[in-house]
């Protein structure tokens, strides 16, 4: 299998990121409460994400476009989301890289962690980032619900 390229999404790849978000979080809708925001994005709140201080990274494998990850500053650490793989590239390492390549951005930045928000009921995930060094540090409920829908983890930068 080739070697998986990254690359930082420029304005003009909005639409391949929403492209490679929808098709990841594709498995979820109907399944998650309330429904993920990845449904709502555009191409021109996510063009508008990928300029200045926040961005996006793109996971390449024989020049075709397999996964995505969204970052932005939050404090004195860097937050990523709508990590997206497609699902034919799934456990070959692309997650890893685009989180690796997430805290390398943060190393560079001088940020003092990493961090990330995922479902409760996305324990597959919650494993993921377990095994790649993010610890639970609070739980909260979207807008209109009584009990926690979320995970918010984090990992200290060395």
């Amino acid at each position: 299998m080739a070697d998986i390229i990254l690359r930082r999404a420029a304005p003009s790849d909005a639409r391949l990121v929403l492209d490679l978000i929808q098709a990841a979080f594709a498995e979820y809708r109907g399944k998650l409460k309330p429904e993920s925001g990845a449904y709502g994005e555009t191409p021109e709140g996510l063009a508008a994400q990928l300029v200045g201080r926040q961005g996006a990274l793109i996971a390449e494998r024989d020049g075709e476009a397999v996964g995505c990850v969204l970052f932005r500053d939050e404090g004195e650490d860097l937050y990523f989301g709508r990590l997206s793989v497609l699902p034919e590239h799934r456990r070959a390492g692309v997650a890893e890289a685009l989180v690796a390549a997430v805290e390398d951005e943060a190393r560079a930045r001088g940020a003092s962690g990493v961090l990330l928000g995922v479902r409760i009921a996305l324990t597959g995930n919650q494993r993921l980032f377990a095994r790649l060094g993010y610890v639970e540090i609070s739980r909260e409920a979207h807008p209109g619900f009584s009990e926690p829908t979320s995970i918010n983890m984090r990992k200290a930068l060395q």
